[in-house]
């Protein structure tokens, strides 16, 4: 059986929304931020952060004082989403595409 790799330093963040685990070196996907590739950015909506397996910080809903420094890798689109209304027997049929953008961050210190 085969062992779950675990992280003994990591911190859980929020932006756009949404949660994600930060660990150092780590590469996300998240929301559309503004920002250049290559720009520093820095999370402090930071909800937890573990240390070691005795060491843990939890907010209350956020920890004071803790920031996330993270480097914009490059801007993406995700898969195109088709978006088709139809009705029938009213001729009404409309087709819509969305792609939704993403920024790619790499986590440099928790």
């Amino acid at each position: 059986m085969e062992q779950l790799k675990t992280f003994d330093k990591y911190a859980i963040f929020q932006t756009g929304g949404k949660q994600y685990q930060a660990v150092e070196g780590k590469t996300l996907a998240i929301e559309k931020i503004e920002g250049e590739p290559g720009n520093i950015v820095e999370f402090d909506k930071v909800l937890l952060r573990r240390f070691d397996k005795e060491q843990i910080e939890i907010g209350q809903p956020l920890l004071e004082g803790g920031k996330i420094r993270c480097s914009i890798i490059k801007q993406i689109k995700g898969p195109k989403i088709i978006i088709f209304h139809f009705k029938r027997r009213k001729k009404v049929r409309v087709k819509r595409g969305h792609r939704q953008p993403y920024t790619v961050v790499r986590i440099e210190a928790v």
